[in-house]
């Protein structure tokens, strides 16, 4: 059988205790019906995981004694995917979902010109990512921005490796192709109605780059998850040969 991981909000360190409450503790307790004794793996979304064993339960935590506690190293990249919220907030949350068990690192709801969605909720958001990280037994927790303007975001990030999925010209370069294995890269995924043309030239002035992700024309949520494992794939090959 198993061990389930669960999440705390503390900082995971050795030799010490952690408190699981809330949806965590409830879980253990009520659905798992785990008991004085047992032991479970706990993760601070923050790349520690320990095994731990069950000290004391009460209706509203569990407590547990870490007993061992490793870190998990972060990936040598980092991926970012800025995506409109799609109308269907569905589709949204299963990128969500998926995006996190291919272990992507930020995302960022993004408000555009023809965006359909305007508002997300963002704890359901964050439960699903939590839920999603758990599931595909990872220690690190995607982080979560809010729901964030285009110009905003476009004028005031730090990525070097800048991408703006877009296909207008029919021109653009393939992103597996312009992008180099290894590096940090934020990418912008638009609405249904794709970026204004007023967006496209405010992003290529802050050296975006326009990519296409393919031959095939792709709804919001499939475009970010194909970048997603796109670039996943890119630096699990180039790390395979390195080694």
């Amino acid at each position: 059988m198993s061990i389930p991981l669960f999440y705390t909000n503390s900082i995971l360190t050795p030799h010490s205790q952690c408190v699981l409450e809330t949806d965590e503790a409830f879980h253990a307790i009520k659905v798992l019906r785990m008991s004085q004794g047992d032991v479970l793996d706990i993760t601070d979304g923050m790349g520690n995981r320990a095994r731990a064993r069950i000290l004391a339960l009460s209706k509203r935590d569990c407590i547990a004694e870490i007993e061992t506690l490793e870190t998990v190293k972060a990936r040598i990249y980092r991926l970012h995917i800025a995506i409109a919220p799609t109308k269907n907030i569905d589709r949204f949350e299963w990128f969500l979902e998926k995006a996190t068990e291919l272990g992507i690192e930020e995302i960022t709801p993004l408000l555009c010109e023809h965006s359909e969605r305007r508002t997300v909720k963002e704890d359901r958001c964050r439960k699903i990512l939590l839920s999603a990280m758990k599931q595909s037994e990872q220690s690190w927790l995607p982080v979560l921005h809010p729901l964030t303007s285009f110009d905003k975001l476009v004028q005031k990030t730090d990525y070097q490796g800048r991408y703006l999925a877009w296909c207008g010209t029919g021109q653009e370069s393939h992103l597996a192709v312009v992008y180099p294995p290894g590096k940090d890269a934020l990418l912008l995924v638009g609405p249904e109605g794709d970026f204004s043309e007023r967006e496209v030239a405010l992003a290529l002035a802050q050296q975006f780059v326009p990519v296409n992700l393919g031959p095939n024309r792709l709804r919001t949520e499939t475009a970010g998850l194909a970048a997603c494992s796109m670039l996943n794939t890119i630096n699990d090959i180039r790390q395979k040969y390195e080694d």
